[in-house]
């Protein structure tokens, strides 16, 4: 890591939004309908890919992959009976609004659809503090992969050794890795620091609340 910190990336579900265990349930529930059982610790452990890779990760080799498109369709549709239910972590909003009144670029690096997209803005409700977000017409592969992390910097125009990324998941911190891009990891989604910190992170934190409470001694305060 190196030169003057300029842009955040955020990833939004389970890092800003309490939302990975409804992606859970939505997914068990689709699985279900399309004859596969499958727990729900599982599920939970795959959520931050994209739904290509969840599926090959949960999902026997040999299925008919012609019903791929069918559960993908089921959880999308079953997850948008969650939009009014969705919630903000405590002071995420309030995170964005100081990373941006530091001076930083705030962008939301999202690869959901641009409808869900738009209910996680509509949940954080703090529009004024992001200055770019990608969704998921801004990327050819998901997470593990980098192409997220990279569109999210190509909205900026910064190179990777310029930015922080913040996310919740192991493959949030695998793609920063591929991507150059030093990543700071929540505990937010349900995944422990242990793992978060063994795939990479940098720095680990319970939540949005802690990380804004130890912004100045953070990687973000040593860097501005």
């Amino acid at each position: 890591m190196s030169g003057t910190l300029t842009a955040i990336l955020f990833d939004v579900d389970g890092t800003l939004v309490d939302s990975n265990y409804l992606h859970s349930v939505s997914w068990w529930e689709a699985f279900t309908q399309a004859g596969h059982d499958v727990p729900m610790a599982r599920i939970h452990r795959t959520i931050g890919m994209g739904s290509d890779q969840l599926l090959d990760a949960l999902l026997p080799a040999d299925r008919d992959r012609h019903k791929d498109d069918e559960m993908r369709a089921a959880h999308t549709a079953l997850y948008a009976t969650y939009f009014s239910r969705q919630r903000p972590l405590p002071k995420a909003a309030e995170l964005l609004r100081a990373c941006r009144k530091t001076g930083f670029r705030v962008v939301l690096a999202s690869s959901a659809s641009e409808r869900e997209f738009a209910a996680l803005r509509a949940t954080l409700d703090a529009d004024d503090a992001i200055d770019e977000f990608t969704s998921s017409v801004d990327v050819d592969r998901s997470k593990p992969a980098p192409d997220l992390v990279r569109a999210a910097l190509d909205k900026t125009g910064v190179e990777p050794g310029a930015a922080v990324f913040v996310g919740d998941t192991v493959w949030d911190v695998q793609a920063c890795r591929k991507a150059g891009v030093p990543c700071i990891g929540l505990l937010s989604g349900g995944i422990s620091r242990d793992e978060l910190l063994a795939a990479g992170a940098v720095e680990v934190y319970d939540g949005p609340a802690e990380l804004l409470n130890a912004l100045p001694k953070s990687i973000m305060g040593g860097r501005h």
